[in-house]
């Protein structure tokens, strides 16, 4: 029996050629193709039987890779999710891992890997691949590191104006404290981001994701 597929991209030409592919091996069949999670919502609802594993792109519009997988993962969790992007940033793969994925595959994937990968998320629900293991471990470890330096909604608020070029005057106002206590909170961010100057904790908080350069 064929592994049944279902691909999630909004690039259609991507989604027609990933398609050709796959139905051209002998141990796959497309069985649903969708430009974003609302389509697919639409269409899944008609399928039977679902899909076994189902790859989707992470940025769509409408509905998102994001969105997407905790949907599926919601009401159809016998489904093996699959992220299939251009982005490896570790932001977007431990957004989809969250989201419900067992594996991510990047657009460039060869294939006779892309075939191996699905292969081997079918018989054991993940990918072995020497290169994703590498980056669950660092993906994970800095997860941890970032949960472990439980931050409150106050502390990133003041990792936002450190950011600005506001003065640490501006900054107490802002945020209704005194100049001490703003030193205090300064001098706490100082020891758990391991810095030393205002401009290592921006840096830090920047790297990792408290702060978006893009809000700044």
């Amino acid at each position: 029996m064929k592994i049944r597929l279902g691909l999630v991209d909004d690039h259609k030409l991507v989604l027609s050629s990933l398609s050709e592919m796959l139905t051209h091996l002998d141990e796959f069949e497309v069985v649903v193709e969708a430009v974003n999670g609302k389509d697919l919502q639409d269409k899944i609802g008609r399928l039977t039987p679902l899909p076994d594993i189902m790859l989707i792109d992470v940025y769509m519009p409408v509905m998102d890779g994001f969105a997407t997988a905790a949907w599926l993962n919601e009401k159809h969790p016998d489904i093996k999710l699959v992220a299939l992007t251009m982005n490896d940033s570790d932001n977007t793969i431990i957004g989809m891992i969250k989201a419900g994925c067992c594996a991510y595959l990047l657009k460039d994937t060869s294939p006779e890997d892309l075939k191996k990968a699905l292969l081997e998320i079918t018989i054991k629900g993940f990918c072995n691949s020497d290169l994703i293991n590498l980056n669950f471990r660092r993906l994970l470890l800095a997860e941890k590191e970032i949960t472990g330096l439980n931050l409150s909604d106050h502390d990133i608020e003041f990792l936002r104006h450190i950011c600005s070029d506001l003065t640490y005057k501006q900054i107490a106002q802002m945020m209704n404290m005194s100049e001490r206590n703003t030193e205090s909170l300064r001098n706490t961010l100082f020891h758990k981001f391991n810095v030393q100057s205002r401009t290592g904790l921006a840096i830090e908080a920047i790297k990792k994701g408290f702060v978006k350069v893009d809000n700044l």
